[in-house]
């Protein structure tokens, strides 16, 4: 697939002079009780996460999948990318990466919450190297991937 492609194009290129001992792939959250009710959305991303950890050959072990940008007071899809985070070094990790394959732009939450504040609560905590991977925007490889998409899905509109 197309978009996996260039997520792996864009993540080999940030981590090639980076050896993170865990790649943090994070999602936006939801309420839990959306997915208790049957939205697929958790299946999905456990799926494209799946698909890029196989892609980067990245073992379980390397991966951890997490949720963020929860707010209110009831509970949201975990585990929660801040909690998370924050416990990799107790657990002897110092060095990650992290990467937001559910935007395609970076944005404030993938900026400032992922990048600056989850930064911090992982540095404080003991971790001593944080490579952020910069979502989609406007990658070659990405706008490539869109390109077949948009062809294939637009195949056939104007005949007829």
């Amino acid at each position: 697939p197309g978009y996996v492609g260039a997520l792996a194009t864009i993540a080999t290129e940030a981590l090639a002079d980076a050896a993170p001992e865990r790649v943090v792939v994070s999602f936006h959250g939801l309420p839990r009780r959306y997915v208790d009710l049957g939205d697929p959305y958790r299946a999905q991303c456990e799926v494209t996460a799946r698909l890029l950890a196989i892609e980067m050959g990245w073992s379980d072990e390397q991966l951890s999948v997490v949720y963020q940008s929860r707010f209110g007071r009831e509970p949201w899809l975990e585990p929660y990318a801040d909690a998370t985070i924050a416990a990799l070094p107790t657990r002897g990790v110092s060095r990650i990466a992290v990467l937001c394959p559910g935007f395609t732009a970076d944005c404030l939450e993938t900026i400032e919450e992922m990048g600056m504040t989850n930064r911090e609560l992982f540095e404080h905590a003991g971790g001593t190297a944080y490579r952020m991977i910069p979502c989609l925007n406007d990658h070659p490889a990405w706008l490539d991937a869109m390109a077949r998409l948009v062809e294939r899905d637009a195949a056939g509109w104007l005949d007829g």
